[in-house]
């Protein structure tokens, strides 16, 4: 049986890509109105909008679906869950069109900003949100920034979710390829335990970091959000990219309540807020405060 202990991995050269669809356009009746149906839906139980240019995705990704469940069309499938659907293939709707693309230390400028927000801020115990946390490169990343900075007995806390369980799954057990792309050989060495026998090839998270972090599912979409204590620094990276202009402003009116006065909130590189200037302002690059 493998197993795993302090890591001297080679340095990271491996890709992240989301796993690969299904191509076999045609095995399934698939038409505009299945298609349609399938954007109404995940808008209105995940928030996503999708284009219309995503049609073939959606066709190879949701395959899958009707061959583990024994439907013979999309509309059939789609029919299934309007009339009934159970919550576990609601789920399985929701997590086969979800984007996990993800990195450790994907967009470092942000990590270089945090470790100076922590260093700032001193030694007291803060609470983190990462939300997004996809396979769990992201939350990683953040606990790692948080121990380099502060130290051991920092007394800071991390929630990482996401509404895909499948990833959340993966991001818990924290266990990635040795090569995995974002980390240096220092990283490494300081944050994970490389794999023996069976494991050889992986590396698993260190249990004093995977001790900072609850991961949890969440859908933003949801009326009520029960995160628990506000808080000083979140994370919401690429996700704002997927909605549309009302669904963001109704995620970031629900961002700002889970928030403390003065908070810091970390977006992606394409995502821009300057029309909620009465919840946010502007601090860095992609970088926002809290108002009020």
């Amino acid at each position: 049986m493998g197993s795993f202990r302090s890591t001297h991995a080679a340095s990271a050269t491996a890709t992240l890509e989301p796993p690969p669809g299904d191509s076999l356009e045609g095995e399934f009746a698939f038409d505009e109105r299945d298609f349609e149906r399938v954007r109404r839906l995940i808008h209105e139980r995940a928030g996503i909008s999708l284009n219309s240019g995503k049609r073939a995705m959606v066709y190879s990704r949701l395959s899958r679906r009707l061959r583990d469940t024994g439907h013979r069309s999309f509309s059939q499938y789609l029919q299934s869950l309007e009339q009934g659907g159970s919550a576990g293939e609601w789920q399985e709707f929701i997590n086969c069109l979800t984007t996990n693309l993800t990195a450790f230390f994907r967009e470092d400028h942000h990590f270089v900003a945090l470790a100076e927000e922590l260093t700032r801020r001193g030694r007291q115990p803060l609470r983190l949100w990462c939300n997004a946390a996809s396979t769990g490169e992201e939350p990683y990343s953040i606990a790692m920034t948080v121990h380099e900075a502060l130290g051991a007995g920092h007394g800071c806390s991390l929630l990482a979710t996401d509404i895909d369980t499948k990833v959340l799954a993966t991001a818990a057990r924290g266990v990635y390829g040795v090569e995995a792309k974002g980390l240096d050989d220092a990283r490494r060495r300081a944050h994970f335990l490389r794999g023996t026998g069976a494991n050889a090839g992986q590396m698993r998270v260190k249990p004093e970091l995977a001790r900072m972090i609850e991961f949890r599912t969440h859908n933003l979409m949801d009326a009520r959000w029960s995160l628990g204590a506000a808080f000083d620094i979140v994370f919401c990276r690429n996700v704002m990219i997927y909605f549309d202009a009302p669904t963001q402003r109704r995620v970031l009116e629900g961002m700002h309540a889970a928030m403390k006065p003065g908070s810091v909130l970390f977006v992606g590189h394409s995502e821009n807020f300057t029309d909620a200037r009465d919840l946010f302002r502007l601090r860095g690059k992609t970088i926002y405060e809290r108002v009020g």
